[in-house]
C-alpha cells in the first residue's frame, strides 16, 4: 500500500492506494509546527478505525508547496512506517516532465504534478485548472511539456481579504446567488464573488488559448481539466471547463512515485 501526501498551503491530504484503488483519504490543516508524533496519533488512529495496519504500507510519497512541513512528514514515514519518504523536489527527485519556462526552479511542485498527470491521462495539449489556495492555470503542450500559466488568488482568500479590508462587509460563503443583480449587501457580494470568478476563469482561458495558438502556430483546442474542491461548483456555470478530475494531484504524485521507483 502506498501513502501519497499532497501538502498544500491550506490542507495536507493523505491518500492510501492499494494498487490503483484509492482505499482511504484524510486531510488536516497545514501546520508547520505539527510534529511527526502528532501526525502519527491522528493518522494511525484513523487507520485503525478503518482496520488498516501500518505494516501494509510499502511506500510513502510527498509533494509539498510548504517546505517547513516536509521534515515532520519524513520523520513520520521513517519512525512509524519504517520507510524513507520520496519527497518530490528533494535529493534530485524530479517530476519527469519537460519544463519550458524562464525559471524552471520556480515551478510549483503541485503545478508540475498536475500537468504531468493531466497529460498522462488525457494525452493532448491542455490547461490544468486547480482550485486551491491559489487558483492555477497550467498549460501543457502536445508533447507533454509544461509551458507555464497563470496564478490568481483563490476564491476563499479573495472573500476573506474583502471581509478584513472592508469594515462594514460581512464574511460570506462561496455560493451561486439566485440572480446577478443583488438586492442586498450579501447577495451583491455573492454575485460579485461567484460571477466575477466565472469571468476570471473564462477570460484567462480565452487569452491563454489565443496566446498558445499565436506562440506555437498550432490549433490545439486546449481543453480545461479542472481539479480542486470548488471545480464542480464553477463547472456547472461555464462551458470552458471540459473535465472535472478531483484526484488529479494525488494520482500525479502516485504516478511520479511509480515511474521513478520502476526506473531505479
Amino acid at each position: 500500500m502506498l501513502i501519497v501526501v499532497d501538502v498544500g498551503n491550506t490542507n495536507v491530504v493523505f491518500a492510501f492506494y492499494d494498487g490503483d484503488s484509492l482505499v482511504a483519504e484524510w486531510r488536516c490543516e497545514t501546520n508547520a509546527k505539527r510534529t511527526a508524533d502528532q501526525y502519527a496519533v491522528w493518522l494511525l488512529g484513523l487507520m485503525a478505525h478503518k482496520g488498516m495496519d501500518s505494516k501494509q504500507v510499502s511506500g510513502f510519497a510527498v509533494a509539498a508547496v510548504v517546505p517547513t512541513v516536509i521534515f515532520s512528514l519524513q520523520q513520520l514515514s521513517e519512525k512509524y512506517f519504517g520507510i524513507k519518504a520520496m519527497v518530490l523536489g528533494r535529493d534530485g527527485i524530479k517530476v519527469p516532465i519537460a519544463v519550458e519556462i524562464d525559471a524552471p526552479e520556480q515551478a510549483g511542485m503541485d503545478r508540475l504534478v498536475n500537468s504531468y498527470e493531466a497529460f498522462a491521462t488525457y494525452n493532448k495539449a491542455l490547461i490544468a485548472l486547480d482550485f486551491g489556495t491559489g487558483t492555477t492555470f497550467d498549460v501543457v503542450s502536445h508533447t507533454g511539456a509544461y509551458l507555464g500559466g497563470a496564478i490568481s488568488p483563490g476564491i476563499h482568500q479573495a472573500v476573506e481579504a474583502m471581509y478584513i479590508a472592508a469594515s462594514r462587509l460581512p464574511r460570506i460563503a462561496v455560493d451561486k446567488p439566485e440572480q446577478v443583480i443583488g438586492k442586498a449587501t450579501i447577495p451583491c457580494m455573492q454575485s460579485g464573488v461567484f460571477w466575477g470568478y466565472i469571468g476570471l476563469i473564462e477570460g484567462l482561458v480565452s487569452r491563454i488559448r489565443k496566446e498558445y495558438v499565436a506562440s506555437t502556430g498550432r490549433n490545439d483546442p486546449l481543453p480545461v481539466i479542472a481539479t480542486g474542491g470548488l471545480a464542480s461548483l464553477f463547472a456547472d456555470e461555464t462551458d470552458c471547463i471540459d473535465e472535472i478530475d478531483p484526484y488529479l494531484t494525488l494520482r500525479g504524485i502516485k504516478r511520479v512515485y511509480e515511474t521513478l521507483t520502476t526506473k531505479s
